[in-house]
């Protein structure tokens, strides 16, 4: 058991160092290469994108429920980016996991009363809501089942999709992240 828990700390360790090898030669390639980063960055500045300090006061402005939408979401997304690089199955890890599913389903069930899309109607990103509140209880029986392996789907899963993709649509010209951080 001790051989197979060094060989997976070795395991995740180089992966860590991977990635941030491919990061490094990443930007090692772009630096050579300035033309590759330019062209995208002429077609966004037509687009309206002007990068600048965060304009809190958009966020003070938003009604009380997108509020806690963006609070549910940072809060899940900040512990959630915690859990998935740290020790799983620790006395630590499931305190955030407690508290990283309450936040998922604030940000869930917030989301219902947002219709800013389809004004008065739910649109094509409320299927991730929906999924996210069918999920999150099949997450937490799957672990309380001692099935790590769908537990790890599920919440990573719920991760990615429910906050990172949900998450760049904010940023689309014309939403609020947009106007807070780029518009």
């Amino acid at each position: 058991m001790a051989d197979q828990d060094k060989s997976m700390r070795r395991a995740t360790l180089s992966g860590r160092f991977g990635v941030l090898g491919l990061g490094v030669v990443t930007m090692a390639i772009l630096a050579a290469n300035p033309g590759v980063v330019a062209a995208p960055v002429r077609f966004l500045e037509r687009a309206g994108f002007h990068p600048h300090a965060p304009d809190l006061a958009l966020l003070a402005a938003a009604p009380l429920v997108i509020q806690l939408h963006i609070a549910g979401a940072v809060t899940a997304f900040v512990i959630g980016s915690v859990l998935l690089a740290g020790v799983k199955g620790t006395g630590l890890h499931k305190r955030l996991g407690w508290i990283w599913v309450a936040a998922m389903a604030l940000t869930a069930i917030s989301s219902l009363f947002i219709k800013v899309i389809n004004p008065g109607h739910f649109s094509f990103i409320h299927l991730i809501s929906g999924w996210t509140l069918i999920a999150l209880p099949m997450g937490i029986f799957a672990i309380k089942r001692r099935d790590v392996r769908r537990h790890r789907r599920t919440m990573t899963g719920m991760f990615v999709g429910g906050l990172v993709i949900a998450g760049l649509f904010t940023f689309l010209p014309g939403r609020l992240m947009w106007h807070v951080f780029l518009g």
